[in-house]
């Protein structure tokens, strides 16, 4: 079986999955191996629960009167079907990667898009080397843009994403402390990001660049087509301002309050309201867009909670953006505790970024600083600290957090949400 081949099945399928449990009539189930199952097993009961096609990479397992196909490597399958996919795609596909922002940047770019356009967009946080492919399959004929998050934690992933994607138009939110183990310092984090602008130039796609951050400004020089934010003399400028600890943007006399928080945003919000001018979408209407998003994600998510304020950032944490949720978070009004856990995969640099998070933590406004996770249990000096969130959660059983606010931030692996129920 061939990608051409199959390509005809693809066409009338409903959805493509890898999940075994989320299988539905009409679908294509791509069984993946690993360490501790293999999805071939299920081929047939997949079938049986209205599968038109599955794809596994264990020859016994196949089964053509079924439409139970074996190929070498599934992974390898769906890739290539999805880089097939693409080239028969005739919309603009806009890529987005950087070490801070992508999600919540890709979620607002996909509501302001949305208010002209019918556009998909990753789901969730699915922008590896599986995800992406699955995004680009997730494409389907009545789309007009397609929105696509990469992710990536080493050198030539990005290159391989945007080989699958074949982006039209990119952006990178940041170059951060993020993945330095994978990347090898800060200096391979730019390298390996800016991956997104060498394809950009080799294709003459169009980059979008936020003219403030000397790295984009640097990397883009001389580049053209580019769209630009930020200063006096780039395509658009946006006037910050914030209210009620949620940050807002202001373009031609027109306000746009979000609910979002911390002025980190607030690019964020320039980014995805650029995109949208560039293709044609009215400021009010992007307004519209911006006032009506509500994160839901745990990345800068705001919840009310036994009448406290709860600031939700759990999903991803590393220095830089660490280091912007503290400042945040600082300027919030009334008592504040913050419960910040582990910053992963910083390979050498983790002992001293975790050393200066805390001192910097040390040196603002809150009346407790909790930590989680045993980078920081090692330095515990003036704060509280737990080796685990379930450590945490147990001593909250106990123990009440009397702050009016308190900041939720760690790494995913943590899994600090679990508290959340305690507080």
């Amino acid at each position: 079986m061939n990608t051409e081949e199959f390509y005809g099945y693809y066409l009338e399928c409903n959805k493509v999955t890898i999940d075994s449990r989320k299988i539905e009539k009409g679908d294509i189930f791509f069984a993946f191996s690993g360490e501790n199952f293999d999805a071939a097993t299920l081929a047939e009961k997949a079938v049986d629960e209205g599968a038109i096609a599955v794809i596994v990479e264990r020859r016994e397992f196949e089964n053509i009167d079924k439409n139970i196909f074996y190929v070498p490597s599934t992974l390898k399958f769906l890739q290539d079907l999805a880089s097939f996919h693409r080239e028969k795609l005739q919309i603009p596909v806009i890529a987005l990667t950087g070490s801070n922002g992508k999600t919540t940047t890709k979620e607002l770019m996909h509501a302001v898009l949305s208010e002209k356009y019918r556009v998909q967009c990753t789901s969730g946080n699915l922008n590896n080397h599986i995800g992406v492919p699955l995004t680009l399959l997730s494409i389907k004929p009545d789309h007009e843009i397609a929105v696509v998050e990469m992710g990536a934690n080493h050198q030539k992933e990005i290159e391989f994403l945007c080989s699958l994607a074949k982006p039209n138009l990119g952006y990178i939110t940041n170059f951060g402390k993020a993945h330095l183990e994978g990347f090898g310092g800060i200096e391979g984090v730019i390298k390996g990001k800016s991956e997104l602008y060498d394809y950009l130039k080799t294709n003459n796609g169009t980059i979008l660049v936020n003219d403030c951050d000397a790295t984009q400004v640097e990397k883009t020089s001389g580049y053209s087509p580019k769209i630009s934010f930020g200063k006096p003399d780039s395509d658009y400028l946006f006037e910050e301002f914030s209210s009620e600890n949620f940050v807002g943007l202001k373009f031609e006399g027109i306000s746009a309050q979000s609910k979002l928080t911390g002025n980190y945003n607030f690019t964020n919000l320039c980014a995805a309201a650029s995109l949208g001018l560039h293709f044609g979408v009215s400021f009010n209407l992007i307004k519209a867009a911006i006032q009506n998003y509500t994160p839901t994600n745990m990345r800068s998510q705001v919840m009310q909670k036994n009448g406290k304020t709860l600031v939700l950032d759990t999903y991803n944490a590393n220095p830089s953006s660490m280091a912007e949720s503290l400042k945040n978070f600082n300027t919030f009004k009334g008592s504040k505790t913050i419960i910040i856990g582990d910053m992963l995969e910083l390979g050498n640099e983790s002992e001293k970024e975790h050393s200066a998070i805390l001192d910097l933590a040390r040196s603002m406004d809150f009346n407790e600083i909790i930590t989680v996770g045993k980078q920081f249990l090692e330095k515990k000096q003036s704060n509280i600290a737990f080796a685990n969130s379930e450590e945490l959660a147990n001593y909250l059983k106990e123990n009440t957090i009397n702050s009016e606010n308190i900041l939720l931030k760690a790494s995913r692996g943590i899994a600090l949400e679990k508290i959340i129920e305690f507080l």
